[in-house]
């Protein structure tokens, strides 16, 4: 049950699993809360961040220390809802000021029932996740509240994002088609588990018809469609639960049709190859993370939203059942994987997200690399 906090001083709870509390004023929609309390570095493109699907179930916390400026418009959501379980902000804007905006972050938030708190100091919260990592967190707000010990014993019964399957809870139900713009040039099969609005618009832009499918969807469902190359998106949860997707991806493999996978999508392709995955301590989220393309040497900003990360090697070439992979790209802060090339048939994937939405415009090359391997197999 929640209600609007807009216009009142309402009282709100942070509750962190080990015990740390942090009190406030509830924003957005009054009620409670649960998730994984992570945070995020950038400074703008906050609605890109709360329409992303691959944060569902998390409770989102904005190092930035003003948000909301700009208000909320209807051009840039990158899916059909907000799925951040929470939203924590240290000082929300008062009057939101920009030509596209059409009405306050705290208004869309209370629409969408989405809880949150502000007023609190995120800087020290992002510190202790920071130390101790991501963790399960409450937001409690209205005018009465349970004691800390209840509120506490609440966020501990909460469901952990270790072992959660979640991409079926985000993605499409039915098939849909983002014609190509201007000439169609190749036809791409896109398994949505969890995909950006932005995402297939970059490949349209490259004359590429995608044909967006549910995580559901089979490796007859993606040949189906006769495509050129098979593209795996973002999304959310644990990577060691998607056995489907896994399996539909080595069979793509196996017919070598040209393959491209973000985020979630590297980290099944890494699966696919035989490596493991394990949890980052508190994860990569934000756009303005280093990451080196060991293929060119370039050293790109990237746009990241992940929490789990691909166990491979990060010297030399690796034998596979599909023939021989290297790391491609590494985040220079701390040596995490951030992509897979396989060198003997067209795949590949980045651990980030190069749609730009919101986010540096560094990694857009990853689309034509795409492109470039589906005419490598035409030709």
């Amino acid at each position: 049950m929640t209600t609007s906090s807009r216009g009142s001083k309402v009282p709100a709870v942070l509750v962190l699993e080990d015990g740390r509390t942090f009190r406030g004023r509830a924003y957005g929609a009054v009620g409670t809360t649960f998730g994984e309390a992570v945070f995020s570095t950038g400074m703008t493109g906050y609605q890109e961040t709360l329409t992303d699907p691959s944060y569902h179930r998390q409770v989102v916390v904005m190092t930035a220390p003003h948000v909301g400026n700009t208000g909320v418009n209807d051009e840039d959501p990158e899916s059909r809802r907000i799925w951040v379980a929470g939203y924590v902000v240290r000082d929300p804007a008062r009057i939101p000021s920009n030509w596209r905006s059409r009405r306050s972050l705290d208004e869309e938030l209370a629409a969408q029932g989405v809880v949150g708190i502000s007023g609190i100091d995120t800087r020290a919260l992002t510190r202790h996740l920071r130390e101790r990592g991501a963790m399960r967190v409450g937001i409690f707000s209205g005018d009465s509240l349970p004691d800390e010990g209840a509120m506490l014993a609440e966020v501990r019964r909460a469901p952990e994002m270790k072992g959660a399957d979640l991409s079926a809870e985000v993605a499409t139900k039915e098939t849909y088609v983002v014609p190509a713009i201007g000439e169609k040039k190749f036809t791409v099969a896109a398994i949505d588990l969890g995909i950006k609005g932005m995402t297939p618009h970059r490949m349209a832009e490259r004359g590429i018809e995608v044909h967006v499918l549910p995580a559901t969807a089979t490796a007859e469902d993606v040949f189906a469609v006769n495509p050129d190359g098979v593209f795996f998106s973002n999304g959310p949860g644990d990577p060691s639960t998607a056995d489907h997707p896994v399996s539909v991806m080595r069979e793509v493999l196996s017919r070598k049709t040209p393959l491209f996978g973000i985020c979630f999508g590297n980290q099944i392709l890494g699966r696919a190859l035989g490596f493991g995955t394990y949890k980052l301590k508190y994860g990569h989220r934000g756009i303005n993370q280093p990451v080196q393309d060991r293929t060119t040497g370039k050293v790109e900003v990237t746009a990241h939203n992940h929490g789990f990360a691909v166990d491979a090697p990060l010297e030399g070439a690796t034998d596979t059942p599909y023939g021989r992979v290297e790391v491609s790209h590494v985040c220079l802060n701390d040596n995490v994987v951030e992509g897979l090339q396989l060198l003997d048939q067209p795949a590949f994937s980045v651990q980030y997200h190069p749609e730009a939405a919101a986010g540096p415009h560094d990694a857009a090359y990853l689309f034509d690399r795409f492109v470039t391997l589906m005419e490598g197999q035409r030709a």
